[in-house]
């Protein structure tokens, strides 16, 4: 994965730089070394992508919880 790409993933999920290294528990300064002095891991594509359906998600379950009895 590119540079390029984490960044568009990342805003696709909504996330900043800072939010994302917290949540996965590492520095905002290690994050920000990806894709210049060291590769970015091979997890993070599949990872940003699994956070964006699952917000996807939510949201369909926040809007079908009214019509369930």
């Amino acid at each position: 994965m590119e540079k390029e790409e984490f960044n568009e993933l990342l805003k696709k999920a909504s996330l900043s730089k800072k939010e994302f290294a917290s949540i996965i528990g590492i520095s905002v300064g290690s994050l920000n070394n990806w894709g210049s002095s060291q590769g970015i891991p091979y997890w993070v594509e599949s990872w940003l992508n699994n956070y964006i359906k699952a917000k996807d998600m939510d949201k369909v379950v926040e809007a079908v919880k009214p019509h369930i009895k």
